[in-house]
């Protein structure tokens, strides 16, 4: 998998993010919170996206604080850094949020 990721500079990082409202990059990585009702439904959305992270072999950071979710994401099999695969990653989490929320 390692050979077909592109590591992103500041600049093409910064680019990318203005497609992303909400998400910020900070320490090598590009990270947002989530809202949710509660704890469970914290927990239904990530089982959601669990087998989009294993397909694309990405496991990003999680951090669960009841009814909020905080992902961290960036590539440590490359020092870790921000690459075009974690963006790739940051849209599925998106679309799924926005699926999510509208029920």
């Amino acid at each position: 998998m390692k050979n077909n990721i592109h590591i992103l500079d500041a600049d093409e990082i910064y680019k990318r993010l203005k497609d992303l409202p909400g998400w910020n990059y900070k320490d090598n990585k590009i990270m947002k919170e989530f809202k949710f009702k509660d704890f469970m439904d914290s927990l239904k959305f990530i089982v959601g996206l669990a087998s989009i992270f294993e397909m694309k072999d990405h496991h990003p950071n999680i951090h669960i604080f009841y009814s909020k979710v905080i992902f961290e994401l960036q590539r440590f099999d490359v020092g870790g850094k921000v690459t075009d695969l974690d963006f790739l990653i940051a849209s599925e989490i998106e679309k799924l949020y926005k699926e999510y929320s509208s029920y």
